[in-house]
């Protein structure tokens, strides 16, 4: 395959072979071992042709499956006709480039393709940005297998990989504007996640903070429309593909009797993400991290529902998002066959709440639970309040269950029903307030 050849790295419209090399530690579904890369070659656009799966218990290390699978690989592409071999795993670059010298056609990891869809489907400026560090940091160490684009460094001269500009040789050169294009998208990054964060803390302090995680496709974005649509619309972007949300959108969730809280959409989560990615898409994530409480949407109907879980949780440790409450929404529960499969996941999920996001079912069930856990324990107490901490008072009157209230010279005194949280969130807003008492 000649090195041009891997400039282009999309696959829209290609003709794909997968492959998939299962090792001990492989985490796919037993039943469908390529079953999420199939759907991730369609999300990118690709043609899926042919697939290839091989069980071995560690990779070969000049191709990964081995001298006798790509040559079985080699004849299935030119049987195929195929344009890009796809695998379900990541390869070193020596691999890939040993792979593609045999089937004499571009060859794809698994990290590669999903940077291929973060970039085919990133919108605003930040996930731009994102995506192009993030695919910054996986070519770097590749280079010297991957790149030959750079003749218009030394005024279009035809040069490649290895050949020498004026004084050094080319893959410096290229080495260093990539090191140069990093460092100044870290910078923006690091100036607009520095922003995003004072952001996040400051709605924090005035409302409750709810965030949406889950697999990517679970629905997250379907249920953030279902909930914001009444306040005017949520406007996120829901499709059936994996990765339809790329960046954060955050809106007023009302609850009823005055109360709401800040909800938050967030990019889906998949088994083996990228590292590099999720350190890219940490501004993204911030709204994850910094939430009250993160409402874990899982897609019950999926045959994986248990190990999609099992790689959202992960994915949060990974984030540090490991403080907050969680709650896990069971969604699609309308796509179900068979009752027994939710009672099932009701038993190995204990306090989840089954919904449809598209139906509307069980919403009543899941702001019961988020205002509970917004609420905290409920306690009765005497509170005084200065008349000039406007903000607070406001709270009050909004947010609790007020019994009683008098003014007297300046100050108010209100009997409330209040929860330990929002106690605490009612202290955090300013200084104007004193506890006096719990009444019996």
């Amino acid at each position: 395959m000649e090195l041009g050849h891997r400039e282009k790295l999309r696959v829209a419209r290609e003709s794909a072979v997968l492959v998939a090399c299962l090792l001990p530690q492989n985490r796919s579904d037993p039943h469908d071992p390529l079953g999420e890369l199939r759907a991730l070659a369609d999300t990118a656009g690709a043609t899926v042709s042919d697939e290839l799966i091989q069980n071995r218990q560690k990779p070969d290390a000049v191709t990964f499956i081995g001298k006798g699978k790509v040559s079985e690989l080699a004849a299935m592409v030119k049987d195929q006709n195929a344009d890009v071999v796809i695998f379900d795993n990541d390869l070193s670059p020596s691999q890939i480039g040993n792979v593609e010298k045999q089937v004499e056609c571009k060859v794809l990891d698994r990290s590669e393709l999903i940077l291929d869809i973060f970039a085919a489907r990133a919108r605003t400026h930040e996930a731009k940005l994102q995506v192009e560090l993030a695919q910054l940091e996986y070519t770097y160490p590749r280079l010297r297998a991957m790149w030959s684009h750079l003749e218009r460094i030394v005024g279009g001269t035809p040069v490649g990989i290895g050949t020498r500009g004026p004084g050094e040789q080319q893959l410096e050169v290229d080495r260093r504007i990539v090191q140069r294009k990093k460092s100044e998208l870290k910078r923006q990054i690091a100036h607009i996640y520095s922003h995003k964060r004072r952001q996040v803390e400051a709605r924090n302090r005035d409302f409750f903070t709810v965030g949406l995680v889950g697999y990517t496709n679970a629905g997250k974005s379907t249920l953030f429309n279902t909930l914001t649509e009444p306040t005017g619309g949520g406007g996120a972007y829901a499709d059936d593909k994996l990765f339809a949300t790329l960046s954060t959108r955050t809106r007023r969730w009302e609850m009823g009797g005055g109360e709401g809280v800040m909800l938050s959409d967030t990019v889906g989560f998949v088994r083996d993400l990228p590292h590099h990615l999720v350190a890219s898409f940490k501004a993204t994530l911030e709204e994850a991290v910094h939430s009250d409480l993160l409402l874990i949407v899982l897609d019950v109907s999926h045959q994986r529902a248990a190990q999609q879980l099992d790689t959202v949780l992960v994915t949060l440790d990974d984030i540090g998002a490991t403080d907050q409450q969680r709650l896990v929404a069971l969604n699609k529960v309308d796509l179900l066959e068979h009752n027994g499969e939710l009672l099932l996941m009701q038993r190995q999920v204990p306090d989840s709440i089954p919904i449809s996001a598209r139906r509307g079912t069980g919403i009543g069930d899941l702001a019961d639970r988020v205002r509970e856990a917004m609420r905290g324990q409920m306690r009765r107490l005497r509170l005084e309040v200065d008349l000039a901490a406007g903000r607070q008072i406001q709270f009050i009157e909004s947010s609790t269950e007020v019994i009683d209230r008098r003014y007297d010279q300046g100050i108010a005194t209100f009997t409330v029903r209040i929860g330990n949280r929002q106690l605490d969130r009612l202290k955090a807003i300013g200084d104007g307030l004193r506890v006096l008492q719990e009444d019996s």
